[in-house]
């Protein structure tokens, strides 16, 4: 780590024109000029610095707060104007067909990736986000390096269908990067394994896209987040793992009361880890990984007493 160039007064008792913010600045999707900016609201700001060379990510002791206030949802985080404007329209002109992947192809019918074909590295122009994905800190001890991510496109209407990503293709945190359109996103958790869930009206998101009173109807729970242009969802942990994710099938929705209409086209960034081994997470019920060793293990039990009896 550099050397700071700011210290605290000797003492401890003299008055300084200095004060230190931790989780904020560009390592968690704020630029120098939007720090100067909320704090000019309190008085003249003579300017914003990085207090060291590695940036204010270093020394932040909790990533929550870096994230958002407190999780949207178990392991499930929203970053608000994670890109520039700026970058959002160098970003979107790049989406020149509906679906595009890079690293790895991502096969829709097996939702899964062909590990033994490499598509090669991610491109150069998205290091800027990769950059700031890579300061996320605590969010998965096991998390490596982003290496697969799937570009869509989707025309007014169109949703994405319920899922939860596969366990067996996919290593730690998702992240999704939305561009150019907002949308609803609805999350639901099932209590008995995969049961996919039917598409729904939303009508209850808070001020902070946030349900604070989910439904609860046939056996599920169901909260719903709005996602603006520009933000970056972060699935992690539970809500990566154990709940069911679509977008509704909608031109309009319905957030706190008021229709937003959807854009004329929206994009999605999904960066990924792609696994290198089976999954061992605490949600088996959810992850084919382990449903498929319990019944390589049934079969092997069932051949050895079917060979027994005979003996």
């Amino acid at each position: 780590m550099l050397p700071t160039r700011f210290v605290r007064p000797a003492g401890g008792a003299a008055e300084s024109a200095n004060l230190y913010v931790a989780n904020c600045g560009p390592a968690v999707g704020l630029s120098l000029s939007d720090v100067a900016a909320a704090f000019g609201a309190f008085g003249e700001v003579a300017g914003v610095h990085l207090a060291d060379g590695s940036g204010p990510a270093s020394s932040s002791a909790s990533p929550t707060p870096a994230l958002r206030k407190r999780p949207w949802g178990p392991g499930v985080y929203l970053v608000k104007d994670f890109v520039t404007a700026e970058e959002e329209k160098a970003l979107e002109a790049l989406a020149k067909r509906r679906v595009q992947h890079y690293g790895h192809a991502f096969l829709y019918e097996t939702r899964n990736v062909d590990t033994k074909q490499f598509l090669g590295e991610l491109p150069s122009f998205l290091s800027n986000v990769l950059e700031k994905i890579a300061s996320f800190p605590g969010l998965d001890d096991e998390r490596q390096a982003i290496d697969q991510l799937t570009v869509n496109e989707y025309s007014p209407g169109v949703g994405l269908s319920p899922h939860i990503d596969t366990h067996s293709a996919f290593d730690g945190p998702i992240f999704s990067l939305s561009l150019a359109g907002s949308c609803i996103m609805e999350f639901r958790k099932y209590s008995q394994g995969s049961r996919q869930p039917q598409p729904a009206a939303i009508t209850n998101t808070e001020e902070e896209n946030q349900s604070e009173n989910p439904a609860h109807s046939s056996g599920s729970i169901r909260k719903a987040i709005f996602l603006p242009p520009r933000s970056m969802l972060v699935m992690s942990g539970e809500g990566r793992y154990a709940w069911h994710h679509y977008i509704p099938h909608h031109k309009v929705d319905i957030v706190r009361g008021n229709a937003v209409r959807r854009g004329r086209r929206r994009v999605s960034f999904t960066f990924r880890k792609v696994r290198s081994g089976p999954c061992r997470c605490e949600h088996s019920q959810f992850c084919d990984s382990q449903r498929d060793s319990a019944r390589s293990s049934g079969g092997i039990e069932e051949d050895i007493r079917s060979h027994g009896m005979a003996s």
